[in-house]
């Protein structure tokens, strides 16, 4: 884990006055708030239903964040992929 105090355990004070508070993260953040949002507008998705919103074509790969490239995914589907040995997306 990127932070974490000598007992083991995670140090999330530090995390969040390190990373989790800058900028960028916050950002990011308000947009997947933004999406969810427009998914149970839709119907697509449920307040607590468990499911994350995954993009169907990565970033990576050319995708967006329009609603057409978004579905609600199982977390343990979609937080994890396979990936070469540089780290990008198989």
């Amino acid at each position: 884990m990127p932070y974490t105090l000598p007992n083991g355990k995670r140090d999330y004070a530090r995390q969040n006055a390190k990373q989790d508070s800058k900028p960028e993260a916050r950002e990011a953040r308000a947009e997947g708030v933004k999406i969810q949002r427009a998914m149970e507008k839709a119907g697509r998705a449920k307040k607590g239903d468990g499911l994350d919103n995954a993009h169907k074509k990565a970033f990576s790969k050319g995708g967006s964040s329009s609603l057409k490239n978004i579905k609600t995914q199982a977390p343990s589907k979609n937080r994890s992929f396979k990936r070469n040995a540089d780290s990008s997306m198989k």
